[in-house]
C-alpha cells in the first residue's frame, strides 16, 4: 500500500524540510506489521513528491494474534486479505510513525514553513471505501479538497462482475502539510471502517490530538467520530469533548443510536431485555455480579436493588460512560453501607484483568457485537477462561430478525457501531464452542415479540459452569 504527497508550490523541495525526510535518501522503519519506506520519485523546485510505501508481512502479523482464531472465521483470513494492498489503518499508523515530527507542527530548520499553505496533491492508488464515492466526497470536500476517484473493477477481464469497494483516489487542495497529514491520519481508517488494532480509551485522545482543530466544524463529524472509534460510548465521549470546545457538532450524526432506539421503543425491547437478564441473574442465585460493558448503568441500577445480589461491579472502556453511570446511580448520595457494594472500573474485555475474578455471575448486555470479529477468541478466553464466573448471561441481536426493521445501514446491521451480528445458527454454534472449550453448560432463549420465520429480535444465552 502507498500514498504520495506532491507539492507544486515553489520551492517545492521545501516539502523535504516539512516532512523531515531528505529527498536524496530512503528512510525505512519497522512498523510492527511490516516495514515502511519514504522516498522521493521526483524532487525539483517546481514539483516535489514524497511517497510512503508500506510492506505488510501478513504471516508475522498473524503470529502477533492470539493462538486461536474466532470460531466462525476461516483459518486463512489472517494470511489472505486486503491489508498488504489497500490503504487502511495500517497506512495511518505508518504516517504517524514516519511523519511524527511533521504532525506535531515542528520544523527547526525552516520554522516559517509550518503554517504556510501549499498546493498539495494526495494520490492513493488503492483505497478501501465502505460507502463509495459519495462518502469520499462527503468527507474530503468540506475540508477544501477537489476529489477525483475511480472505482477499481473486481476483475478487468470480467466486467460484468462489477466494481470492487476499492478506489484510486486523487485529492487536490491548498493546506499546510501538517493539516493534510492529519486529514489522512484520521480519514484512512474511517473510510475503510476497520482498524487492525484494538480500540481503547486512548483512541479518544488520539482523535482529539489529530482532529480537534478541524473535526468539530466538519458537517460529518459524528460519522467520522463513530467510525474512527467504533464503540458508541467512546464516540459519545469524543463528541462531548468536541462540543465543549464551543464548535458546532453535526447533531444528526451525534445521535449515534437513534434508529436502533426507535426500533426498540416500539416493542419496549430495552426493558424486556433487562427484565430477562435480571430473571437469569436470580435463577443463577445472585451473589456477586459483574456487569461487563455496563455503559451508563441501566442494568447496574436494577442489580443494586436486587436482594439476592450481594455486590456489583460495573466495567466499561469509556470513562465518560462510567461518570454518567455514577450520576445515574447517585453514588454520592448512597449510604456508606450501600455504596460499599458497588464498584465502577475502567477496563477492556480483551485483556485479562484480576478484578474480574471471583464473581458468581457476569452479565454482557448487547456488548459482544461491538467487538471486532478477530478479537472474539481473546474476549472468550478473558470471560470464560480467566474470569470464569459460575454463570454468564449474554444478550445479542438476532440478525435473522433484521428484515423486520426499516432503514438499516449499508452493512445490514442494526447499529452503526456493530462489528457483526449473529444469526440464530451462528450464535448456537458459538455457544456450543464456548461450552465445549471452557466447561460450561448453556441454554439459549429469545427476548421480544417472536416472528414465525425469523425468531425473536434479541437472543440470550445463559452459561453455567459445570461442577
Amino acid at each position: 500500500m502507498l500514498v504520495s504527497l506532491t507539492s507544486t508550490t515553489p520551492d517545492a523541495t521545501d516539502l523535504g524540510f516539512l516532512l523531515h525526510k531528505h529527498p536524496d535518501r530512503v528512510r525505512s522503519v519497522d512498523v510492527g506489521f511490516g516495514r515502511a519506506h519514504v522516498f522521493y520519485p521526483q524532487a525539483a523546485p517546481e514539483r516535489c513528491t514524497a511517497t510512503l510505501f508500506v510492506e505488510v508481512d501478513s504471516f508475522a502479523a498473524s503470529k502477533r494474534r492470539s493462538g486461536r482464531q474466532p470460531l466462525y472465521l476461516g483459518g486463512l483470513e489472517p494470511y489472505v486479505n486486503d491489508r498488504p494492498y489497500a490503504a487502511s489503518s495500517m497506512l495511518s499508523v505508518a504516517i504517524g510513525r514516519l511523519f511524527r515530527t511533521a504532525l506535531a507542527g515542528t520544523c527547526e530548520a525552516r520554522p516559517e514553513l509550518v503554517d504556510r499553505p501549499l498546493d498539495l496533491d494526495v494520490e492513493l492508488p488503492a483505497l478501501g471505501v465502505r460507502g463509495g464515492a459519495e462518502l469520499l466526497r462527503r468527507l474530503f470536500e468540506p475540508l477544501g479538497y477537489h476529489v477525483e476517484c475511480a472505482a477499481i473493477p473486481l476483475d478487468t477481464e470480467f466486467g460484468d462482475w462489477g466494481d470492487s469497494r476499492y478506489f484510486s483516489v486523487r485529492l487536490a487542495g491548498r493546506h499546510t502539510v501538517r493539516r493534510t497529514l492529519e486529514h489522512l491520519y484520521v480519514m484512512l481508517p474511517v473510510l475503510d471502517d476497520r482498524k487492525h488494532y484494538w480500540i481503547g480509551p486512548d483512541e479518544v485522545d488520539k482523535l482529539m490530538r489529530r482532529g480537534g482543530e478541524w473535526l468539530a466544524a466538519h458537517p460529518a463529524s459524528g460519522l467520522i467520530t463513530r467510525r474512527y472509534l467504533r464503540f458508541g460510548t467512546l464516540a459519545r465521549e469524543a463528541l462531548a469533548r468536541l462540543a465543549e470546545s464551543g464548535e458546532d457538532v453535526d447533531r444528526a450524526d451525534q445521535r449515534l443510536d437513534d434508529a436502533e432506539q426507535a426500533n426498540e421503543r416500539r416493542m419496549n425491547l430495552r426493558e424486556l431485555r433487562l427484565d430477562a437478564v435480571m430473571d437469569a441473574v436470580r435463577a443463577s442465585g445472585g451473589g456477586r455480579v459483574a456487569d461487563l460493558g455496563c455503559g451508563e448503568g441501566r442494568l447496574l441500577r436494577r442489580l443494586i436493588d436486587e436482594r439476592s445480589v450481594t455486590g456489583v461491579l460495573g466495567m466499561d472502556t469509556s470513562i465518560g460512560a462510567l461518570e454518567r453511570a455514577e450520576r445515574r446511580l447517585g453514588l454520592d448520595e448512597m449510604s456508606e453501607r450501600r455504596r460499599e457494594r458497588v464498584s465502577l472500573v475502567q477496563g477492556s474485555l480483551t485483556y485479562t484483568d484480576e478484578r474480574l475474578r471471583g464473581f458468581d455471575v457476569a452479565t454482557l448486555v448487547e456488548v459482544v457485537e461491538h467487538l471486532d470479529p478477530e478479537r472474539l477468541d481473546v474476549f472468550t478466553d478473558v470471560v470464560f477462561g480467566h474470569a470464569a464466573p459460575s454463570a454468564v448471561v449474554l444478550t445479542t441481536p438476532n440478525r435473522d430478525y433484521n428484515v423486520n426493521f426499516e432503514h438499516l445501514g449499508p452493512a445490514g446491521l442494526r447499529h452503526g457501531d456493530h462489528r457483526f451480528e449473529w444469526t440464530r445458527d451462528e450464535f448456537t454454534a458459538w455457544a456450543h464452542g464456548v461450552g465445549d472449550g471452557y466447561g460450561y453448560g448453556w441454554q439459549i432463549s429469545g427476548i421480544g415479540p417472536e416472528d414465525a420465520e425469523c425468531g425473536p429480535p434479541t437472543q440470550m444465552a445463559v452459561f453455567r459452569r459445570a461442577a
